[in-house]
């Protein structure tokens, strides 16, 4: 049995999630005592749960928001679409990443069709796949590609 957290106590959980990625970013700030670092596989797989996490969260806002307010509810649907982009990046980036052995990297090697061997992979996959059928209902292939915005001067 679950126990839900009533809507009024939401906020504060996510401002101490944004302090949290705050913290981590000046963390990863390089200084004499700590130079700067590539990122991981661990990292990319905890940035890619905190994205789904909040790809999740902007779809159910975006709902919400629409019926009253259907500019607004626009305008969060397509940062949904835009987060999406950004967590599939994600994803390839901690398939692309070295591994310490050449059989972990076979077995890291994502393929959709079946599901890969072990944590993190098969967590990171899991949670890719599962957002990906969420944002495959609501959008086209359209909406899915890449946005780039060009600049005018």
């Amino acid at each position: 049995m679950t126990s839900r957290t009533p809507p009024d106590d939401a906020h504060p959980y996510l401002r101490a999630a944004s302090a949290g990625v705050r913290h981590h970013t000046r963390a990863l700030a390089p200084s004499d005592a700590n130079p700067p670092r590539p990122a991981d596989r661990l990292h990319l797989d905890v940035l890619h749960t905190h994205l789904t996490a909040l790809h999740q969260l902007l779809d159910r806002l975006a709902e919400n928001t629409q019926p009253p307010h259907p500019a607004a509810g626009r305008h969060l649907a397509t940062a949904h679409t835009r987060l999406w982009q950004a967590t599939s990046e994600i994803h390839s980036a901690f398939h692309l990443l070295p591994n310490n052995t050449a059989a972990e990297a076979e077995a890291s090697t994502c393929h959709p069709e079946q599901l890969p061997e072990g944590p993190p992979v098969l967590t990171i996959c899991q949670r890719h796949l599962a957002a990906g059928h969420s944002i495959r209902r609501k959008t086209t292939p359209t909406d899915l590609r890449p946005h780039t915005t060009a600049c005018v001067r």
